[in-house]
């Protein structure tokens, strides 16, 4: 069997640390946090010189996880609004089963974040950088073959990114049920655009 690469190596003790921070609160000493881990302060800092670069490994291995699990739903579908749909609920699907990690990696970015908050942010945005692209090709394609009303493919995945988030908030805030707001959304907003199904 291969051994670990680097890369997994050091995916794997963020993953490790994140659970530690998690049960023993962020303010956490460096030097205790690898006592926990069962390793040298030296080494922990060799492959993370900060908690911010901790949490952004944690973040980027999370939205890497999210992102497999939302393209394996959307690419059970063929039509372009159908898999735009496919991903606002496979997005809130997959945070329904992460949602303490979610919480604790968001307060983490925010109290050690500092300086490093602009490149945390870029990471993430990078992991979804492709499937952005993705569906707006495939909405102009669907418009040009009549599939798909005309209407603005980026404002339409604008909102629809917009509505992951706000509504991931919602239920991370009030526990508000996701469901009645997916439908609203397909019956009023992405059906009206179907002009018929995908040849």
């Amino acid at each position: 069997m291969a051994r670990p690469t680097e890369h997994a190596k050091k995916q794997e003790l963020a993953r490790a640390a994140v659970d530690v921070l998690r049960r023993e609160g962020i303010d956490l000493s460096m030097a205790a946090l690898a006592d926990a881990l069962g390793i040298k302060r030296p080494t922990l800092l060799y492959h993370f010189p900060t908690k911010a670069h901790l949490v952004e490994l944690a973040l980027v291995d999370l939205l890497m996880e999210q992102a497999e699990h939302v393209i394996a739903k959307v690419d059970k579908h063929t039509h372009p609004l159908d898999r735009l749909y496919a991903h606002l609920r496979a997005v809130h699907g997959f945070h329904a089963g992460h949602e303490e990690r979610v919480v604790f990696l968001t307060q983490a970015i925010a109290a050690t974040a500092g300086a490093r908050l602009p490149e945390i942010l870029a990471a993430g945005a990078m992991v979804f950088e492709a499937n952005r692209q993705d569906m707006v090709a495939r909405l102009r394609q669907g418009i040009r073959d009549g599939i798909v009303a005309e209407c603005n493919p980026e404002a339409l995945f604008a909102c629809v990114r917009a509505l992951v988030d706000g509504l991931l908030v919602q239920r991370v805030m009030n526990k508000a049920p996701l469901k009645a707001s997916h439908e609203l959304v397909w019956e009023h907003w992405l059906k009206p655009l179907k002009l018929r199904e995908a040849p």
